[in-house]
């Protein structure tokens, strides 16, 4: 048995269930995003999507796909895309839970003009309410995609050129029931570190951001947020009150109505990172040991949101892959 050390975790993907893959893989490649791996299971009849930021500007240009952050998986079963009555949940009609993907532009005027004039819808645009410094787009299942801006929003007037290859992306944000007991949890049991809290006292909810990899830096006046440029960072938003409330508050998405299914941490050392969380007393999904995957674990949060487990290939050369 080898040793496992946190800080050599990422926050590797966000798993979403689509309709139909070309126009879901359409979509994230608009985006700017890339196909880096695909998986046919074709005698479970479902097929795995990853996609990610891997231009030479990228963040983690030319990385195996488990030594990432910030990679979106598209799982799509056989059919779906046939089916007239299939349509995937999207986290924030009732009942709640996942909320949102984000990816953050150098110029948030240019990249959602540019998403319109592809005929993408929104859920919010820019002008839209008092937020004028996000937006979010609709992917083809109507899932959301915030977008954010990495520096100063742009208030001149016309729009200029998006560069695709410079965007990130950043988050992914679910909702929690009890906040301390969730981010101690993402902190002790993940290793991930609380990079940035925004609370909203006004509109009764908090956000947290956490993360592995360096403290994010302070925000700036004109209220750019600090860690914008970077990717692998997990939203968990809070609303005053829910932990008073008896039981579930939120849904997983994988018990019916399905879409988000999990997030992934891919880890230095899959054995020992998995007697590492046991000896924590995680609650588990899937241990390495059940059913015929050997290569993936399953942890629950205190929310039963899922977390895959897998094996960082940069840090050990596994046999096979799943």
């Amino acid at each position: 048995m080898g040793s496992t050390d946190p800080s050599k975790y990422k926050f590797n993907h966000s798993m979403l269930r689509i309709k139909d893959p070309k126009k879901s893989v359409a979509f994230y490649e608009h985006l700017g995003m890339s196909v880096v791996n695909k998986f046919e299971f074709p005698d479970n009849k479902f097929d795995l999507y990853f996609l990610a930021y891997d231009s030479p500007k990228a963040a983690s240009h030319g990385n195996h796909w488990t030594d990432r952050e910030g990679i979106i998986e598209l799982t799509h079963n056989y059919g779906t895309e046939n089916d007239e009555n299939y349509k995937v949940h999207n986290g924030n009609k009732s009942p709640q839970g996942f909320g949102h993907v984000c990816i953050s532009v150098d110029n948030i005027q240019a990249a959602c003009k540019r998403i319109s004039d592809a005929g993408y819808k929104f859920q919010k645009r820019l002008e839209d309410g008092r937020m004028r410094h996000i937006a979010f787009a609709l992917d083809p299942d109507e899932y959301w995609v915030e977008i954010i801006a990495q520096n100063a929003v742009d208030k001149t007037e016309g729009v200029k050129e998006t560069d695709l290859q410079t965007y990130r992306m950043n988050h992914t944000m679910i909702r929690v029931k009890d906040q301390e007991k969730s981010v101690k949890f993402y902190e002790e049991v993940m290793g991930m570190q609380l990079k940035r809290t925004s609370e909203n006292k006004e509109a009764g909810f908090n956000l947290y951001f956490l993360g592995y990899g360096p403290p994010a830096g302070e925000a700036t006046a004109n209220g750019v947020n600090p860690s914008a440029s970077r990717e692998g960072l997990l939203e968990l938003t809070w609303n005053y009150g829910t932990e008073k409330k008896e039981g579930k508050v939120y849904h997983d998405g994988n018990s019916e109505p399905q879409g988000f299914g999990h997030i992934c941490v891919s880890v230095d050392d899959l054995d020992a990172a998995c007697k590492r969380f046991e000896e924590k007393n995680v609650e588990w999904k899937k241990r390495l040991t059940d059913g015929r995957m050997k290569n993936v674990a399953f942890v629950l949060d205190p929310d039963g949101y899922w977390i895959e487990v897998i094996q960082n290939e940069k840090y050990k050369e596994a046999p096979g892959k799943y």
